[in-house]
């Protein structure tokens, strides 16, 4: 579904060039769940922007869903991300302009989707919005907006979505709703779901986490055993030194931070 072979991204900084992503080789399969985790600056969100074809890397290729998209023109690569990709952004990016219900509607009228107006009702209603679809984004709560973006980004039924932060900028609560909406549609759409967090609790969630450092893959793991691995790929040398203590009463070891 998502391949990356050998993805180099660098940019002019001054005199010199700086590395952001050093020959990343990712597969990540149908329908997986995926969470990028990392220090702030390691590079997933750059990742995730050459995932969408946003950006396009310095060297390396990358294929989406069977097509390689390294050297696609813009025109092709906005019928690629229109076609199979849907894109959470940490800040909304909402249309405000329009309401929530034409936010929702207008990537399907630019596609010519049938029953364009039906599928944006049933979208608000998948993320609990029927009342608030005529409401623009400026009369919507944080946690609203996050919610008609999730909305959007599912509206062309893509394969892929990717969420850069997305319950970034929200309480604990509201970023927990969006959360569970964002993995409730992946689990009934059967997308591919690619996330960038540094929330450790909501990245065990997930299938598959991939830690990157330094622009570097410095953890890929699936499952439970991937917990312990993405905690201590993401701790860096002056970091809380972390030490396992004795057996708790449940037979597992407790994991003490011991901060300076």
């Amino acid at each position: 579904m998502i391949e990356l072979k050998s993805v180099t991204k660098t940019v002019r900084s001054g005199i010199e060039d700086l590395t952001i992503l050093s020959d990343v080789s990712l597969e990540i399969p149908e329908g997986q769940f995926v969470a990028l985790t990392g220090a702030s600056g390691s590079g997933k969100s750059t990742l995730l922007g050459l995932m969408a074809g946003l950006d396009a890397p310095t060297s390396g290729t990358i294929t989406i869903d069977g097509d390689e998209i390294t050297r696609m023109s813009e025109d092709d690569l906005a019928g690629i991300r229109s076609a199979k990709i849907g894109f959470i952004f940490q800040s909304f990016h909402l249309i405000p302009s329009l309401t929530a219900f034409e936010n929702i509607l207008i990537p399907m009228e630019i596609r010519g989707a049938p029953n364009a107006a039906d599928r944006a009702n049933e979208l608000l209603r998948d993320v609990d919005l029927t009342d608030r679809g005529h409401h623009y984004p400026a009369e919507l709560s944080g946690g609203e907006q996050q919610r008609v973006a999730i909305a959007r980004a599912f509206a062309n039924e893509p394969k892929i979505l990717l969420a850069d932060e997305p319950t970034g900028n929200l309480d604990s609560k509201n970023g927990r709703h969006i959360f569970d909406l964002m993995t409730d549609l992946h689990k009934r759409r059967a997308v591919t779901l690619v996330l960038v967090t540094h929330d450790h609790a909501l990245a065990a969630e997930a299938q598959r986490q991939i830690v990157l450092r330094d622009g570097v893959v410095v953890s890929d793991e699936s499952g439970r055993d991937a917990v312990t691995g993405m905690r201590d790929a993401t701790r860096g040398p002056g970091d809380a030194e972390t030490v396992r203590r004795g057996d708790t009463a449940k037979g597992d070891a407790e994991v003490v931070d011991l901060a300076t």
